[in-house]
């Protein structure tokens, strides 16, 4: 139940459900999401751990804003581990895992192509856990996890439908390599895409100066 409140909570944050200054209410959250306050306050502190909110005892957890600033931080760090989850995961997938993979990059690819952000937003998540995952890697999977967690409310604050698309394409291609055992050619795309991540980083800052 406490997985099942993350995900649901931080799927309503990325998406905006619950904007930065919004008050989240244990109680309030368990009865919407029918479970105990037990397992939103776990949700609650994991969220706060990624920076989501900030909690507040017996009032309950502000939901934080953006820093776009941070992002070029995470970047650097996220350039390295987004290469070697390529490398590993290129040759450690299981025949399941690049079936799926193969999958997901035509599912992120029609969720861009038709302006679905929440489709997008559901694709893109499952493509970071099950690249993750194909490393095998049990400490990877965790250290990457928390920096993807980090990441992601600011592409969904900042990206527009046609770096949507262009994004999904980075996405569906380094995926695709993976799938094919390739992990020169999925290294090459993790460039590319790091690069693109970075310049609509830089595009937003020079926006809000």
């Amino acid at each position: 139940m406490a997985e099942k409140a993350y995900r649901r909570i931080e799927e309503m944050i990325v998406m905006r459900e619950l904007k930065p200054g919004t008050m989240i209410s244990e109680a309030q959250m368990g009865t919407e999401l029918g479970c105990g306050r037990t397992p939103v306050r776990e949700a609650l502190q994991r969220l706060k751990l990624e920076g989501y909110v900030d909690v507040h005892p017996r009032r309950g957890a502000l939901v934080t804003s953006v820093d776009v600033l941070k992002q070029l931080e995470l970047l650097e760090v996220r350039r390295s581990l987004e290469d070697l989850m390529a490398r590993l995961a290129s040759v450690r997938a299981t025949g399941a895992e690049r079936r799926r993979l193969l999958q997901l990059a035509d599912e992120i690819t029609l969720a861009a192509k038709e302006g679905s952000r929440l489709d997008f937003y559901n694709a893109n998540k499952e493509i970071h856990e099950l690249t993750a995952q194909a490393t095998h890697n049990e400490t990877f999977v965790k250290t990457i996890g928390a920096v993807h967690g980090l990441s992601r409310r600011f592409w969904y604050a900042y990206i527009g439908e046609e770096q949507l698309k262009t994004a999904a394409e980075y996405h569906a291609a380094v995926i695709t390599s993976v799938a094919h055992n390739d992990p020169k050619t999925a290294v090459d795309n993790v460039v590319r895409l790091m690069d693109y991540l970075e310049s609509l980083t830089r595009m937003a800052i020079d926006r809000r100066i």
